[in-house]
């Protein structure tokens, strides 16, 4: 498995799994435990996962999934945004530790921008480091001038990624987010890297795939991947379509494949809102 490189000289599985919904239906819990082991068997150690997805029995699966392996696993989760004062977000953590079962994580973030001032969650952050509950901090979902703003509190310099919505049918941060964090070498981790299952049907896509002998799906990731500071999390239940994803990290598209898809589907010639799902 490709990896990338964080700011804080962690390494880290260039596709990663993603949780979001899963947890919901407790009769597919046997099967989104599997197709997480598949991704970590297979070199994809990042899971990604939430205290809002499922209302926190995402984690739980995530837990049942890194059962006697939680060394070998990368582990990010999120706190939500009203809960992101200093002392909530210690709280919160606190609780997604516990529905992970495990003494700390990896990458934690805060889900999206509240009304909370950002130097309370920033302090909520550091008093975990401090604690050796988290071993990193970021965010998710903030666009170039909430993250430069962000960046700008005491420590906002250790920040390690943003998580924002990202794939080559909705790539409005390659306008300004993008370059900016990769000049910085703060790493993007994309979610939505396949438009939620929504793959188009395109023929660019079918015609770079063919070239490759894969699958859109995994042109899309690699396309995803083609930055040096980037990490998609795609997420799926089934063990199959993991080793699909999986795969397409192994994928490095050529000019030529880039010069096509630029065509079909055009990067912004403006900024744009920051997409989320």
């Amino acid at each position: 498995m490709r990896q990338v490189a964080l700011r804080n000289g962690a390494r880290v599985a260039a596709v990663g799994l993603g949780t979001w919904r899963m947890g919901e239906d407790v009769r597919q819990r046997a099967q989104e435990v599997r197709a997480l082991q598949t991704g970590i068997d297979l070199g994809a150690t990042l899971i990604d996962t939430a205290e809002m997805y499922a209302d926190g029995r995402s984690e739980e699966v995530a837990a049942a999934a890194i059962k006697g392996r939680r060394d070998g696993v990368y582990l990010v989760s999120k706190v939500l945004p009203q809960n992101a004062s200093r002392a909530g977000t210690v709280k919160a953590c606190e609780a997604s530790l516990k529905r992970l079962k495990t003494d700390r994580i990896d990458l934690y973030l805060l889900h999206w921008r509240g009304s909370i001032p950002l130097a309370e969650t920033m302090a909520g952050f550091d008093a975990l480091m401090q604690a050796g509950k988290i071993r990193g901090f970021g965010v998710s979902n903030l666009d170039l001038k909430e993250l430069q703003e962000w960046l700008k509190l005491s420590r906002g310099d250790q920040t390690l990624v943003d998580q924002v919505q990202y794939s080559i049918d909705s790539r409005g941060i390659d306008f300004d987010l993008l370059p900016w964090c990769l000049e910085r070498k703060l790493g993007i981790m994309a979610y939505c890297p396949l438009s939620k299952g929504a793959i188009p049907g395109n023929a660019a896509l079918q015609r770079v795939a063919t070239r490759h002998r894969a699958t859109p799906a995994q042109i899309m990731l690699a396309w995803v991947l083609r930055h040096e500071h980037a990490i998609a999390i795609p997420k799926s239940s089934r063990p199959e379509r993991v080793r699909e994803n999986v795969a397409a990290a192994d994928i490095i598209l050529s000019a030529e494949d880039l010069m096509d898809l630029d065509r079909e589907f055009p990067p912004p010639r403006k900024a744009q809102p920051l997409a989320m799902s």
